[in-house]
């Protein structure tokens, strides 16, 4: 039985043998997969295999660089023949946290190259603030100064060398945007303003990352810790979004044309060591579009006929904006063909609609080939046109004009308090389709004018005698304002019964002037050979006010000639027009704001807008004392740069203001608003306007100025010891007439004494930055200046008035004020 069952049973112990349990199985093919999974995982820093990086699953965005995703994780392959090729760097905050401000503004710019190295990428830090010419010895020493700082390594994770022609590296590129990189995070100043103390890495992210043909663009989610949030304090931090545009710079950078001061321009600089000169010198030179003539078109230019440029500058505008505001912006664009046309160009920048998505499905806003006007669903009442440009050359390479919804309001607003006078379309709240379609046109054209190239010129309404602005003819023919870059709003000069009045700014004279000398092309000159005839451009029109710039200025307007929002040559005679137009919107405000069923918002509003634009006015008339006007010219032109506002003007000013400001302004005082609108305030309203001008007339630069005209000039200049007993005199006048003081007059007076207090112990002011032109500061050495002694001396003088007034006084309230006021100067005088 044995032997004839043995087979079977040698067989049986053989599968017995070689039998193991599933289990037993599962843990050996584990274990095999985990010996090949060790050995193919790479080494730190080893080059794999291209495929093995960018898998098949790998998601791929073709464009400047290929940008592949994944797992998550994001990979550019740089192409070899974009290493040490420039880029543009440009970051700028999309989202932001509330109370930041607004999203859209740019935080950093610089010039990057990418360098390969053996094993790694390196992302370098390219700067154009030193430069000499290669040709020069000196060169060598400036490239010694100037090391390229690396602003990211990379460790290079594989080679695509399928195009034996174009090989590319690849590189892993999620730690610079989810890291705490300085130069594409949250700026510095913004740090230290809300005590940010570092980026929390779990709330960071990487959106997105989009590749076009000459720019990729990456969206990341910032985290930072905060000590000091602007909002959501409970969260500790601040979350928002950041958007790096990297930009391919051209090959052959532009020709430039330099800079000069006489004409207002948007404008760059570099330090250049080769030039003939014994000391380092700044070159400064132009921001503007490559508009160039087509080669076949030279003889035609040099003949005088308008050619076509190579390249027209195109803005597209968003498909997301309201259809029926979409022909408006487009003719605030094309409104500047007249001023191309003066420089030689045809058809030289055009508005057109984006392609449809079924027309281009791949058409982005954010491809640098675009310019848009973006129009953006938002509260703010703004409306910006920034621009990208080469810092090698100042050519613009993008534009993107920021449209916020609610800049329609602020038009509203505006056309409203200027013109409703005199002009029945303003006459309401919500304006007719084509009266805000007007407005809008002239907001594009002004914004437009930035993106070209053009500053802000708030020297340019001074050009016109302001009778003129009354004039139909003058205003038909030239608008409120030779430059659409002033803020000349609208004609607030302008009086019933002045029939047919323009009542805003065009494309003007100086508008004309400055694209033609910024962009008529110099043929077959170089930047250096065309200053000459840049010049003779100039000294053309020197002694003509209509093509003058003059600087936008931000804190103390030493340049009464170049402010906002003014118009005409003299602004006592303009705001006292403007004045008398308000004065006819009052009575019927509540008449123009109201609609049965609604509430008083828009009278709030509007009765806002008409305080706003009385101070508009008294700042035009007060930054005159003191005022030194800005007349920029070279050494070849005659006459000075720099001359004080006249002594007759300045007293004149003076009792404007006594009269309009510091006389009660009671024509705006009216119960039957405020009691509509408010419960308290109106009391605090003309104290604080009262108070703003007062501290205006009585800053210390302004004084300093005042003391140096009149060491300069004598008795040709408004002195401060006459200045001071004018404006006393005026403010005090009832300690002379005896007349009850009124509550507005007692806030007034307090605040003079306050002012003087403040002057007795103002620290020292130091000279500060100019910020290329926008500030013009007076450095004041408080303690050893004239104004403390005369401030004491005003003080004293003031005690004289009052204890002469007590007994012409006989109002209890009146004393009481004056009783105090005394108590107040002898605790100035002598705190102990």
């Amino acid at each position: 039985m044995i032997k004839k069952n043995l087979p079977k049973l040698i067989v049986l112990f053989l599968l017995l043998g070689f039998y193991q349990p599933a289990e037993a199985q599962l843990f050996k093919k584990k274990k095999k997969a985990t010996e090949e999974k060790k050995e193919s995982k790479p080494k730190p820093g080893e080059i794999q295999p291209y495929d093995k990086v960018i898998t098949k699953d790998a998601k791929t965005d073709a464009g400047l660089f290929s940008v592949h995703t994944v797992d998550d994780k994001y990979y550019y392959e740089i192409p070899d023949s974009l290493f040490n090729r420039e880029m543009l760097m440009v970051s700028r905050i999309s989202k932001t946290a509330t109370g930041i401000g607004f999203g859209g503004g740019k935080i950093n710019t610089q010039v990057l190259r990418w360098e390969k190295k053996p094993k790694q990428v390196l992302l370098r830090v390219a700067s154009y603030e030193n430069v000499a010419a290669d040709s020069l010895p000196i060169h060598e020493a400036v490239v010694n100064s100037n090391f390229e700082p690396v602003l990211y390594a990379f460790e290079i994770k594989a080679f695509n060398k399928k195009d034996s022609l174009n090989p590319a590296t690849v590189i892993e590129v999620d730690p610079m945007f989810t890291k705490d990189v300085n130069a594409l995070g949250l700026p510095e100043g913004i740090r230290k303003r809300y005590k940010v103390t570092r980026l929390d890495s779990d709330r960071s992210y990487i959106e997105s990352v989009k590749s076009y043909p000459l720019n990729i663009e990456a969206r990341h989610v910032k985290t930072y810790i905060s000590n000091d949030p602007p909002s959501n304090e409970s969260l500790g931090s601040i979350s928002l979004e950041i958007n790096n545009s990297m930009i391919l710079l051209p090959k052959e950078p532009m020709k430039r044309r330099y800079f000069d001061e006489r004409v207002g321009w948007f404008a760059r600089g570099q330090v250049d060591y080769g030039l003939d000169a014994q000391e380092s010198k700044t070159v400064t030179y132009l921001d503007r579009w490559r508009l160039e003539v087509k080669d076949e078109d030279i003889e035609k230019f040099k003949a005088g006929e308008l050619v076509e440029p190579k390249k027209p500058i195109i803005y597209y505008v968003d498909r997301a904006t309201p259809k029926e505001w979409v022909p408006f912006i487009k003719q605030g664009i094309e409104d500047w063909q007249v001023a191309f046309e003066a420089a030689g160009f045809k058809n030289a920048i055009l508005a057109k609609d984006p392609p449809t998505p079924e027309e281009d499905p791949e058409w982005s806003p954010e491809d640098v080939r675009y310019s848009v006007v973006r129009y953006l669903a938002s509260p703010i009442p703004n409306a910006n046109g920034p621009h990208v440009s080469d810092p090698r050359s100042g050519e613009i390479l993008e534009s993107d004009i920021n449209w916020y919804h609610n800049v329609m309001s602020l038009l509203r607003g505006w056309y409203f308090v200027q013109t409703a006078a005199i002009n029945p379309e303003a006459q309401k709240t919500q304006f007719k389709e084509e009266i805000m379609g007007r407005l809008i046109r002239f907001v594009s054209s002004h914004e437009v004018g930035h993106t070209l190239g053009l500053p802000h010129n708030m020297g340019s309404s001074v050009a016109y005698p302001v009778d003129s602005l009354r004039s139909k003819v003058f205003t038909q023919k030239y608008g409120t304002a030779p430059s659409i870059m002033d803020y000349a709003r609208f004609n607030y000069v302008a009086q019933p019964g002045d029939e047919g009045v323009a009542l805003m700014p065009n494309i003007g004279v100086y508008d004309k002037y400055a694209i033609s000398w910024g962009y008529r092309p110099i043929l077959d000159k170089t930047a250096k050979e065309e200053k000459p005839i840049l010049n003779s451009w100039i000294t053309e029109h020197a002694d003509d006010p209509m093509y003058r710039f003059g600087h936008q200025q931000v804190g103390d307007i030493h340049d009464p000639s170049s402010q906002t929002e003014d118009l005409g040559d003299d602004a006592i005679k303009a705001s006292l027009y403007g004045i008398a137009n308000l004065k006819r919107i009052m009575p019927n405000l509540m008449a123009w704001t109201t609609e049965d069923g609604e509430n008083y918002a828009d009278l709030e509003t509007m009765y806002g807008h008409v305080v706003s634009q009385f101070a508009r006015y008294m700042g035009h008339v007060a930054n005159n004392i003191g005022g030194v006007y800005e007349y920029h010219k070279t050494s070849d032109q005659e006459g000075a740069v720099y001359t004080h506002v006249s002594k007759q003007h300045q007293k004149d000013c003076m009792n404007f203001l006594q009269e309009q400001l510091f006389a009660t302004p009671e024509w705006m005082i009216d119960q039957n608003i405020f009691n509509k609108i408010q419960y308290s305030g109106s009391v605090e309203r003309i104290r604080a306007l009262q108070e703003r001008y007062l501290n205006t007339m009585l800053q210390l630069g302004k004084l300093a100025r005042v003391i140096e005209n009149e060491t300069i000039n004598g008795d040709k200049a408004y002195g401060l010891l006459e200045m001071m007993r004018d404006l006393r005199r005026g403010i005090w006048s009832e300690t002379r007439s005896g007349k009850t003081i009124d509550t507005y007059r007692r806030n007034l007076q307090k605040a003079h004494i306050d002012r003087l207090a403040y002057l007795m112990t103002a620290d020292n002011e130091a000279k500060l930055p100019d910020f290329g032109g926008y500030r013009k500061s007076t450095a004041v050495n408080s303690s050893q200046s004239d104004i403390r002694s005369v401030a004491r001396a005003e003080l004293n003088n003031l005690k004289g008035d009052i204890r002469s007034g007590l007994s012409r006084i006989s109002d209890p309230m009146s004393r009481y004020h004056l009783q105090d006021a005394l108590e107040r100067i002898d605790i100035i005088l002598d705190p102990k």
